[in-house]
């Protein structure tokens, strides 16, 4: 009768454990990590952040594998402009992706010679210092699985460092959105996506884009799976990007523990969104 007590005890402080974990990834915070350039200069690969549940309500894509327990969002608020936001990526709604809240229900969004405009006004796009970060093996495998032509995206980004590795260095620029809210974003080629038609925002959606604008695909882009996300339903949201909390350049090797550690980027850690 002991160890029927005690297995059951055991099993009762795991089924309250995993309601505990439940409850905190659902409506609290969830981990989220970055597996592509697409909102560069802020994120990198092997960037952890987390992501906040609460600010703008609940839906079935708050909880774990998109559970169906709740049929319609509640406690809906609509994002800010210039938020960072995890969502499930249209069409299919099974891929969490990160991208920059642009477009509100109602806005008119275009790009015209990579300049944004937001209700025909333009927004004010600003030369910076160049973002300069080292290659990693991260940005290798990635391109290595993109097909791309350097780590850099292009050869005349990479250039020698002075460690005797290898860096990119990326012409960079400062939006600010008629909000105040302001951010870096990357400019690093001519695309399609630096001359678009004019997009009305539909109720009840959003219009995203990702801060890395010649490498991400966003809203400009028609929902296909593996490529654009068109417009984003409000439901669709996951959360907002809170504070990063760990990153790696993915150099670690898990038979040999001393490169978790010299594989980090601790300088990394903490910054805000």
């Amino acid at each position: 009768m002991q160890q029927k007590s005690e297995t059951r005890d055991f099993l009762t402080f795991l089924l309250k454990l995993g309601l505990i974990v439940f409850v905190i990834r659902s409506f609290i915070v969830s981990p989220f990590n970055i597996p592509s350039e697409s909102m560069q200069p802020r994120l990198l690969i092997g960037d952890y952040l987390i992501v906040a549940k609460w600010p703008y309500g609940f839906s079935r894509y708050s909880l774990p594998f998109s559970v169906p327990l709740i049929p319609h969002r509640i406690l809906t608020n609509l994002p800010e402009r210039g938020d960072v936001v995890v969502f499930k990526a249209p069409p299919t709604q099974r891929d969490d992706y990160i991208k920059r809240v642009i477009g509100l229900p109602g806005d008119y969004i275009q790009v015209k010679g990579g300049v944004l405009y937001i209700n025909n006004q333009a927004v004010p796009k600003r030369r910076v210092g160049d973002l300069v970060i080292p290659v990693t093996p991260n940005m290798i495998r990635a391109t290595q699985a993109e097909g791309a032509m350097s780590p850099c995206f292009r050869p005349d980004y990479e250039e020698d460092a002075p460690d005797g590795g290898k860096r990119c260095r990326y012409p960079q620029f400062r939006e600010t959105l008629p909000n105040g809210k302001s951010y870096n974003v990357l400019d690093v080629a001519e695309t399609p996506v630096d001359d678009t038609g004019v997009y009305l925002v539909p109720k009840d959606h959003l219009f995203l884009m990702g801060d890395n604008r010649d490498r991400s695909a966003d809203s400009r882009l028609p929902a296909v799976e593996g490529g654009g996300i068109g417009f984003v339903p409000v439901e669709n949201l996951v959360g907002k990007a809170l504070v990063s909390v760990f990153s790696t350049d993915g150099s670690a090797q898990w038979l040999l523990p001393w490169t978790w550690f010299t594989a980090s980027r601790p300088e990394r850690i903490g910054e805000g969104f």
